[in-house]
């Protein structure tokens, strides 16, 4: 359908300039065309309509060649010059075509006949480029947004792994650490902890691409949390309150990690851990409670790579659906992040 009407609008186009140039001479005259003899009528109609065909052709060649070389640079010279062309373009049609047919009809050409002939198809002719162009260049506009917003989520998703491949360097050391310890006194507990080891990169390699339950996630940090216990000190304290009602809510992984690892690097004091994870109305509220010791370390206040990287990922998995809140007090201190899922 689109095709055919593609095919036929040239001689519409052509039918429309006849059609207004004979109501406009008569009205002038006083005269009506039907009432003339019918084979002039056909005669001038088919010759309206070769024009419109010449014409439309001859525009629609002048649009790509301008979509060949001039698409990247639209400037108003560059449209200007277009239209210039195409309003000649136009005149010379109408020259070649229409103006000998007005000179062998029966009343013969006029000055009038001339300013009709080519006022009326040149405004036609603006008008039409206006409505092509126009289409031309809005469908090109959204093409290259697209292309834009495509080029920006892939920018940002390489971003955003290359952030999330920074927590495996970190997240190795420590757990190796902790190996290294058991080795000597702790063969058995060695081999537990390569083990879940081996569970939290697995859950890291495979699931970090897309969003998972919560429920896995806080299952891969009880795991993370039970290798931790392994090389702390046994006056730490350790209480964890997980939501029930936290099950299969989608979520992107990872996102607490930072936050229980900064609790068990800084720990001191008293020794005491608290970690909760309470469902919101429309979300979850995850807290990190842990005490610090008198001679506060360096970067208890959430100012290292790991948090900087995780307020980067929050700012591209959740925008403005995240708030995270780190509190440094003297003895201890609290980090508090609530995502809405909703």
């Amino acid at each position: 359908m689109k095709q055919l009407l593609k095919n036929i609008f040239p001689g519409l186009y052509g039918l429309l300039n006849y059609f207004t140039i004979r109501l406009l001479h008569d009205l002038a005259v006083d005269s009506q065309f039907w009432k003339r003899d019918w084979a002039l009528n056909v005669l001038e109609m088919s010759c309206s309509i070769l024009a419109g065909y010449i014409s439309v052709n001859l525009f629609r060649r002048l649009f790509r060649y301008y979509d060949r070389h001039q698409a990247s640079q639209l400037k108003y010279q560059s449209v200007a010059k277009e239209l210039l062309i195409l309003v000649f373009v136009n005149l010379l049609s109408v020259c070649i075509i229409l103006l000998p047919m007005a000179a062998l009809t029966d009343d013969g050409l006029s000055w009038v006949d001339v300013a009709d002939l080519t006022t009326i198809p040149t405004l036609y002719a603006i008008i039409y480029y206006g409505i092509a162009r126009s289409s031309t260049w809005f469908s090109a506009y959204v093409a290259n947004q697209i292309l834009i917003e495509k080029l920006t989520n892939d920018h940002l998703e390489t971003e955003l792994k290359f952030l999330k491949a920074q927590y495996h360097p970190h997240f190795l050391f420590n757990a190796l650490n902790t190996i290294y310890f058991q080795v000597d006194d702790d063969v058995p507990g060695a081999k537990q902890s390569i083990e879940l080891l081996s569970e939290l990169l697995r859950y890291q390699l495979y699931d970090r691409q897309h969003q998972v339950t919560i429920k896995q996630e806080l299952d891969y940090l009880q795991n993370y949390m039970l290798l931790q216990k392994v090389r702390a000190s046994k006056k730490m304290i350790l209480n964890v309150d997980f939501d029930k009602a936290l099950n299969e809510q989608q979520i992107y992984p990872l996102l607490f990690l930072p936050l229980v690892e900064n609790a068990f690097k800084y720990v001191g004091g008293k020794y005491g851990i608290d970690i909760t994870a309470s469902q919101t109305p429309d979300g979850v509220l995850f807290t990190v409670k842990n005490d610090l010791p008198e001679l506060t370390q360096p970067n208890p206040d959430g100012s290292g790579i790991g948090i900087e990287n995780l307020n980067r990922r929050l700012e591209l998995l959740y925008p403005n659906r995240h708030q995270l809140i780190l509190n440094k007090q003297a003895d201890h201190f609290i980090a508090e992040l609530e995502l809405k899922l909703i």
